[in-house]
């Protein structure tokens, strides 16, 4: 049976043909998408630096559309990042520990910058360094402690 190049098997049980993103393919599109709310650049407006449709532009944020070589180059102009910073942090695919369901969490780190990675977390987070009151951006992290029940009380930030 031939592959499509870029999709991985789903496992045995799953639909006929059921097919998945690359990891290393939704990883560099992660980091395409990531790159591009940081400039605070729309798909469509990446899309026209490019000669795409923001619909392409899409497909390769999602990792559903491999993004080539030349492509890559193209895109690491125009957001202004080296080719290597879409494969920083990249799967290595080497096989992780296998915990029984209930027991593994995910590390807090990977949550931390997966949030900063989110449109929400880089709107707040280009927000609050705009905030130049030290007792401002204090009260602000209190708040948001205290809506998420989180009794840790780090005076040692800020």
């Amino acid at each position: 049976m031939s592959r499509t190049p870029g999709f991985v098997d789903e496992g045995a049980g799953d639909e006929k043909g059921a097919r998945r993103p690359n990891p290393i393919d939704v990883h560099v599109g992660g980091r395409v998408r990531f790159r591009r709310m940081l400039l605070g650049m729309s798909q469509e407006k990446l899309g026209e630096r490019l000669g795409l449709t923001f619909q392409q532009v899409q497909k390769y944020e999602k990792g559903i559309n491999r993004i080539g070589a030349s492509r890559l180059f193209d895109l690491a102009q125009v957001l202004g990042v080296p080719v290597q910073f879409f494969y920083e942090e990249a799967p290595t695919g080497e096989p992780q520990p296998v915990m029984p369901d209930g027991f593994a969490e995910k590390p807090p780190e990977n949550s931390i910058v997966e949030f900063l990675r989110s449109r929400d977390g880089l709107e707040l987070n280009k927000a609050f360094v705009r905030i130049s009151d030290a007792k401002a951006r204090r009260a602000i992290v209190d708040l948001v402690r205290s809506l998420a029940n989180d009794d840790t009380n780090d005076n040692t930030v800020g």
